[in-house]
């Protein structure tokens, strides 16, 4: 295996660049690399062709409680309000 592109500090993130060579050779490493470097950036003849990032971590979903909770409680229920529609018609 080559060794592989130095990193480049961008900012306060770092970033890992490999060309497309390098990435097929680190392809089993890759998930490694990006839980260490955060970003990694596939290249061909030194211009940027791909970028790769850690996919974030799901939010939970709000519960139905939760969003029931912040509803504002209605006057009448809603089996009356749909009767009361029906024995309008």
């Amino acid at each position: 295996m080559t060794s592989l592109s130095p990193l480049i500090f961008t900012g306060a993130q770092h970033m890992k660049k490999l060309n497309i060579r390098e990435a097929r050779q680190a392809l089993s490493h890759l998930e490694k690399m990006l839980s260490q470097e955060g970003e990694v950036t596939i290249t061909r003849r030194g211009a940027a062709v791909a970028r790769l990032v850690q996919v974030g971590k799901r939010r939970p979903l709000p519960s139905h409680r939760d969003l029931r909770d912040k509803m504002p409680r209605m006057k009448k229920s809603s089996a009356g309000l749909i009767r009361e529609e029906r024995d309008g018609r």
